[in-house]
């Protein structure tokens, strides 16, 4: 079990003194934002799902303007109640999921620069800004993400049980799609913010399959290309009411495990 208190990550020595500093941008920034705001946006009125859009125009994001972090976490605290943490990067899991647990949401401050505008190996400001923050208004997106790390956090000292979380968060909150009024959409992340895999995943090449915990426990994932399969939610009511199902089958993965070992 993780000892730590809930709030710990309030005086993380790796947060220290990190901010968005917003005049820092540079005119590169703001063009690169523009450019991937404006190549993407018009693809998702009719790919993704009701609460992004929605979540959209709740925090006012556009074209013109780099998302502001002290704006946003203005109009959060008025829907449900989350912010965004400023991060260094890539950070340890105890970290992330720790942020999560208390409702703080992790994001980088730098944009991908012209020659990177198609792929980046690490998420950078527009993955995380874009993709992941307009869906920060709705309470049952929010609520998987704070249970699902608190989760995480009780067996955070155990790589084989945190490999098997990360194939959740992967198949939901990064590569989710959901079918509403009969059609599927997007509300993962790492599509979202993806020219290319939002037609892809849309489209009949990949492999379509319901939500399933123990599917997508048992199920590995890559990060450098397309993938393979999307797993589909009814809803992010559905999504958030299969936490005590996804501890309950972790739990006996590990049970497995222990046997086996």
């Amino acid at each position: 079990m993780n000892s730590k208190p809930k709030d710990w990550v309030f005086t993380d020595p790796r947060l220290q003194d990190l901010k968005q500093d917003y005049a820092a941008y540079t005119e590169e920034d703001f063009k690169v934002w523009k450019i991937l705001f404006e190549r993407q946006m018009p693809n998702l009125p009719t790919a993704a799902c009701e609460a992004y859009l929605k979540g959209v125009e709740t925090v006012k994001f556009n074209a013109d303007e780099i998302a502001n972090f002290e704006k946003l976490n203005k109009i959060l605290a008025d829907t449900t109640g989350w912010q965004v943490q400023v991060v260094p990067g890539l950070i340890d899991d105890d970290l992330f999921f720790g942020l999560l647990n208390n409702k703080r949401f992790p994001s980088s401050t730098w944009l991908r620069k012209m020659e990177q505008l198609d792929y980046l190996e690490e998420p950078d400001m527009f993955h995380d800004a874009f993709a992941h923050m307009p869906l920060l208004t709705d309470p049952h997106y929010t609520g998987f993400l704070e249970d699902i790390s608190g989760i995480a956090l009780k067996h955070i000292k155990d790589p084989y049980a945190i490999n098997l979380l990360s194939r959740i968060y992967w198949f939901t909150i990064e590569f989710g799609l959901i079918r509403e009024k009969g059609e599927l959409r997007i509300y993962g992340a790492g599509i979202l913010s993806s020219k290319g895999e939002t037609k892809f995943s849309l489209s009949d090449e990949p492999i379509h399959l319901p939500y399933d915990v123990r599917t997508i426990l048992n199920q590995p994932y890559w990060k450098d290309k397309f993938q393979d399969r999307y797993f589909i939610i009814e809803s992010l009511e559905q999504l958030y009411g299969s936490l005590p199902e996804i501890e309950e089958v972790l739990e006996e993965m590990l049970a497995e495990k222990e046997i086996r070992s």
